[in-house]
């Protein structure tokens, strides 16, 4: 993998009484957060070739907007990213290692704490993702494995 990005899901709903917080849809500010997300990606041509995505409402509702602007690629849900810790994810990506370019869709707090263990090597070393936050992270070659320290932090951008 020769890069990483990272898309937290734009701002959602609050549960309704008895609803899953699985269910849970972006809010309109969440959609809003989406589209910018989507038009920074696009303008920086950071366009996947693999995506990664929770199967939560709000992931998969925040990756259809940013697909929509920067073209649809093989996508796949992957329920083992909610609620996931950073090795959890690392593990994942491991998968995905001979993708050039994978988007991973996701929730915090595993999100900014594997792009803290991937970039420093301390998971604790976060510094915040907010909603519809991106973290792009670049391996020195193709054959890096996923592990701590592995990566540099290239861009980070919120709406």
């Amino acid at each position: 993998m020769r890069e990483l990005i990272l898309l937290r899901h734009a701002h959602a709903e609050a549960a309704l009484p008895g609803q899953p917080d699985l269910d849970r849809p972006l809010s309109a500010d969440g959609l809003a957060e989406a589209e910018s997300a989507a038009r920074w990606l696009r303008d920086r041509r950071l366009v996947p070739d693999q995506v990664l995505c929770s199967p939560a409402r709000r992931t998969r509702e925040t990756l259809e907007v940013v697909l929509a602007t920067v073209g649809y690629v093989d996508q796949r849900l992957e329920s083992s990213i909610y609620e996931a810790t950073p090795g959890a994810l690392a593990l994942l990506l491991e998968r995905y290692r001979d993708t050039e370019r994978v988007l991973l869709v996701g929730h915090n707090p595993g999100l900014e704490r594997l792009a803290a263990l991937l970039h420093s090597g301390q998971s604790g070393d976060y510094r915040g993702m907010p909603p519809a936050g991106v973290a792009v992270l670049e391996f020195t070659d193709d054959g890096t494995p996923i592990e701590p320290g592995s990566a540099r932090l290239s861009a980070f951008w919120w709406p």
